[in-house]
């Protein structure tokens, strides 16, 4: 590869947009406690912030096709700037999720499909390869250093100044970018706005249900809201139900407007046809899976680490540290092994070592930490993440030809930040979910306990158990005026429970991670080189 100033400033950037989430992960206690709210919160505004994108990341890539690839490059990277801006000042929990899940989410949503059209752009043939493969590492790289960097951020500084420093490497992006070639910006195309709606309604509506069904339940209402003096649970049913049921209807019309605008001649927000492409939709869902575990874990321990052990920010960085080292090698492993096996089966490999990475995290998860065990484990989950970064993004790309990979690169960016708001949703569900069930047959099968602590602990967990340490949950019982003896027994009660429903959590994530190898049937056994404007059948 001879030019590298276009593949630096697109690398960056994607460093910037990856390095963000992880972040907000490992500093979650301390951003919480910063910002006057809980653990609950700070699910919330992760979950959003991947919603966001994954709602709006299709449209930005049409919107990039308008405008041309550069411009909106250059539009995304000064909003997620003001984003980030906002983010580093945000007083509250509302104005962080004004600033960091909207507002960063919709730079995002213009920066992240630019950028693989742009690499696709500024290369072709083998440096095209090069180009994605490099892009690919760098978001394996930024996903690693997230965590230590956050931590040695929050713990002698603030996780401010991440944002801070974000938003200055924008600026420097921002001037750099006229360095990028691009094409001529297709401005009579029009953007079907029913067709934004659908999507963008359905992948919300879908994501919330999910957030919510922590507090109204699944199936069965748990506390479902009300208004006035009517509770909105029809026939006995949770509204998440419904909920869901509803977005898979809008996303259903959403898909079958696509298919006649590409039958009609007009231009949709997504070519469904590429779907049928087996390459790029084995890599696509085999990416939302990815994304899906590793957005999950990423919850849950630092969640381990910081609530139950009571860690800080950058001892939570350093635990995490192996799964780094070991995304770091293997990615780099993974990128030389593509010249000798097919990427189905390094994608093979990649998601049996996450999985098995994951049960040995899940094995590790008790009371007192089983240091080498977890460490053991978060490495071969970097491990297994490295050698898909490795693969996907490649294959993705390469399943198409240059002109459809703002188009790809909107798609993998959906179905990315999909796994994501997915992985933290659900797996924060299932935790609260099962930690309040547990915690409260506990309580109530207690023979020492007292009925009034049993009632009191039932009322006030009705909606939910709180996501807090075992001496705060003391404390807790202690200011309600119960005795030190009892305020002990409960708080032990509560921190068995957050062990098992944790461990619970992640088993359910493991079982996912091993179902998901069903996808890498469709990966190739082996990746074309297309030339530039040249389509991989066709090449």
């Amino acid at each position: 590869m001879k030019h590298w100033s276009a593949l630096i400033v697109l690398g960056i950037s994607q460093f910037v947009m990856v390095l963000d989430s992880t972040v907000m992960n490992v500093s979650i206690s301390t951003v919480a406690a910063d910002l006057g709210t809980d653990i609950s919160g700070m699910q919330a505004a992760i979950t959003l912030y991947a919603l966001t994108m994954a709602s709006f990341m299709l449209t930005g890539g049409k919107l990039g096709d308008r405008w041309g690839r550069s411009k909106a490059f250059r539009v995304g990277s000064i909003i997620y700037g003001l984003g980030s801006i906002t983010t580093a000042l945000s007083p509250t929990l509302p104005v962080l999720l004004v600033g960091w899940s909207l507002v960063e989410g919709l730079g995002a949503v213009l920066v992240i499909p630019a950028i693989a059209a742009l690499a696709a752009t500024n290369y072709a043939g083998r440096d095209r390869v090069i180009a994605f493969s490099a892009l690919g590492a760098i978001t394996g790289f930024a996903a690693a250093a997230g965590p230590l960097i956050g931590g040695l951020m929050t713990t002698y500084s603030s996780w401010r100044y991440v944002f801070v420093a974000e938003a200055i490497i924008m600026v420097l992006v921002l001037f750099a970018s006229g360095t990028l070639k691009d094409t001529p910006p297709n401005k009579s195309m029009r953007i079907d706005a029913a067709s934004v709606f659908l999507s963008a309604a359905g992948m919300a509506l879908l994501v919330f249900a999910v957030l919510q069904s922590k507090t109204w339940g699944w199936l069965l209402p748990l506390n479902p809201p009300t208004v006035g003096s009517v509770t909105l649970a029809p026939f006995g049913i949770s509204p998440v139900a419904y909920m869901i049921i509803f977005a898979i209807i809008l996303l259903g019309v959403f898909v079958r407007r696509q298919k006649h605008l590409e039958t009609s001649g007009k231009v949709p927000l997504v070519k469904v046809s590429m779907l049928t492409i087996p390459a790029l939709r084995s890599g696509l869902t085999m990416f939302m899976a990815q994304y899906f575990a590793i957005a999950a874990l990423f919850f849950v321990v630092p969640v381990y680490l910081q609530t139950i052990l009571g860690f800080d920010a950058l001892e939570t960085g350093l635990r995490i540290l192996p799964l780094s080292l070991g995304l770091i090698m293997l990615s780099i492993v993974g990128s030389r092994m593509s010249t000798v096996r097919s990427a189905r089966n390094i994608g093979r490999i990649g998601q049996v070592l996450l999985g098995v990475g994951i049960f040995i995290v899940f094995a590790a998860v008790q009371p007192t930490l089983a240091g080498w065990q977890f460490a053991t484990g978060m490495f071969i989950v970097g491990a297994g993440f490295g050698l898909l970064a490795s693969q996907l993004g490649n294959v993705n790309m390469s399943a198409v030809g240059a002109d459809d990979t703002s188009e790809v690169g909107g798609l993998q960016g959906t179905f990315q930040n999909l796994g994501t708001s997915f992985g933290t949703a659900v797996v924060g569900s299932v935790f609260i979910l099962m930690m309040t069930s547990g915690f409260g047959s506990a309580v109530t099968s207690s023979d020492t306990l007292s009925e009034d602590v049993i009632l009191q602990v039932t009322e006030n967990t009705a909606k939910g158990a709180p996501i807090i340490s075992q001496k705060q949950a003391e404390q807790a019982m202690l200011d309600a005026g119960s005795t030190a003896e009892q305020a002990t027994e409960v708080a032990q009660i509560y921190a068995d429970a957050q062990v098992e429903s944790l461990q619970q959590s992640l088993f359910i994530v493991f079982a996912l991670t091993l179902f998901a190898l069903l996808l890498s049937r469709g990966l190739p056994s082996q990746i074309a080189v297309p030339e530039r404007g040249e389509s991989p059948e066709t090449g």
